[in-house]
Parts: C-alpha cells; sequence; structure tokens
C-alpha cells in the first residue's frame, strides 16, 4: 500500500465515521424551543463540532489502522475479490 492509498483511505474512513457520530446525541433547536428566526427548527443547537471532530479522528484512526494492517499482512489481497478470475 502506498502513501497516498494510505492517505485516502484514511480520508474515506473520517468521514463515514463522521456521518455516523454526526446524529449522536444531538439536540436540536426544536428539541429546546428556541429557534433561531431565519433557521429550521430541526437545526442543532449546540453542534459542538470540535468534540465531535476529535471523537471522528480517534475512531477512523484505530479503524485505518486495523484496515492497514489487515493489508499489509497480506491477510486479504487484490486477488480475494476477482470474482470472474481475471488476474490469472
Amino acid at each position: 500500500m502506498g502513501i497516498v492509498s494510505a492517505i485516502v483511505l484514511f480520508a474515506v474512513i473520517w468521514f463515514l465515521t463522521l456521518f455516523c457520530v454526526l446524529p449522536i446525541r444531538l439536540e436540536t433547536q426544536g428539541d429546546q424551543g428556541e429557534i433561531e428566526p431565519g433557521t429550521h427548527s430541526g437545526s442543532p443547537a449546540n453542534p459542538q463540532m470540535k468534540k465531535r471532530f476529535l471523537i471522528t479522528s480517534a475512531i477512523a484512526f484505530v479503524l485505518w489502522g486495523v484496515l492497514v494492517a489487515v493489508v499489509l499482512s497480506g491477510v486479504i489481497s487484490v486477488r480475494d475479490f476477482d470474482v470472474f478470475n481475471r488476474m490469472g
């Protein structure tokens, strides 16, 4: 696995993790009854993005480390996904 592949893998895992972490413990303005003018009632009241980014980074780093270890160890390779036997 090259360095660019590792960076792309981390970016994909990070964003997927972010989209899973975002709705956890989300309190909307409608839930709190304090809707700011010009916003939707489903808008977050206190998004705490720094905390969510840190949690996302920690989880993504662990998942990325496991996947990189699996790929580099050779347990799973590209040939395992060759359904039509095109690689010989």
